[in-house]
């Protein structure tokens, strides 16, 4: 029996990488494409490579990650995070295949005293949380097989994130300012990638179909987050120049950003749990999981 095709976009982000690890591994034949390969924001050329691969899934994490910027490119961050996951809807229905795509907390205004559920109202703060939202509207739209996760805080040894912003000033830095009354879950992109494909496997098994919220168990704060990392990378020989003491708690107006950021993110996930027959790891196994690999990149 022959591998079933998958079309990978983004492969060169933190969590397109570890996907196409855990793609190969489950035996699928991946096309993975990161920006060098195909400009996602180029909507005609993206539908023409989909029709040449002719894939079962179309696996989209790419995304307009810049959440302020997006305040002022507000064309660019709507065709990337809402026209290209339509379009793939749109081509994965025509093709009988089916589409997984990612989605944020940012797509809620953070007034909430629970967390999250599916079927919760949007209301999003930003250019960005809007433009996530409207592809979460396009992918609903189109009828084609589906499963957007909605997940928060990524963070990976490979590309850009909170976790290696924070270890790159902690080693510069005597002291650092980091907000505090901002509530969500980091969500590793390897944990991510693993539930990813057995959702997908799920799918094909027993339809699974839809919307679910994706995130580790526990909560923290970007400060509390900070000091968990700090005392970690000392454990395992990293060299910082911050103590602990000395990583302040601010408010969000105190550091002030073009984008607003919803104050509260918490996803509730036991739907998709559930539905895998699982429970949740705690959130701080994948940022030590995280922390190791790049102490130890080998």
């Amino acid at each position: 029996m022959a591998a079933e095709q998958v079309l990978l976009l983004g492969a060169a982000g933190q969590l397109g990488h570890e996907l196409n690890l855990c793609l190969k591994s489950a035996g699928y034949a991946v096309t993975a494409l990161g920006r060098q390969q195909l400009d996602v924001s180029d909507l005609p050329a993206v539908r023409e490579r989909v029709r040449q691969c002719q894939p079962r899934w179309i696996v989209n994490a790419a995304a307009y990650t810049s959440v302020d910027k997006a305040e002022q490119e507000v064309q660019l961050a709507q065709t990337v995070n809402a026209g290209l996951p339509t379009l793939l809807a749109e081509e994965a229905k025509r093709l009988g295949a089916a589409l997984l795509h990612y989605s944020t907390d940012y797509v809620f205004n953070g007034r909430a005293s629970r967390p999250y559920l599916e079927t919760d109202a949007t209301d999003p703060l930003s250019v960005y949380g809007r433009s996530k939202r409207d592809g979460e509207l396009g992918i609903q739209a189109s009828g084609a097989r589906h499963l957007v996760l909605r997940t928060s805080w990524v963070v990976g040894a490979h590309g850009q994130n909170f976790l290696k912003t924070m270890l790159r000033l902690a080693a510069e830095r005597d002291s650092l300012r980091v907000v505090a009354d901002q509530t969500g879950v980091p969500a590793a992109a390897d944990w991510l990638a693993g539930v990813s494909v057995q959702a997908m496997q799920l799918a094909d098994r027993q339809q699974l179909n839809g919307l679910f919220h994706a995130t580790p168990s526990g909560q923290t704060n970007w400060h509390a987050y900070a000091q968990y990392l700090f005392g970690k990378a000392a454990l395992l020989g990293w060299t910082l120049k911050v103590a602990l003491q000395d990583v302040q708690p601010i408010s969000t107006p105190e550091y002030p950003l073009p984008a607003a950021r919803p104050a509260y993110g918490l996803l509730d996930s036991q739907a998709l749990a559930g539905s895998l027959g699982q429970t949740w790891p705690a959130w701080q196994d994948g940022v030590d999981r995280v922390l190791s690999q790049l102490r130890s990149p080998a």
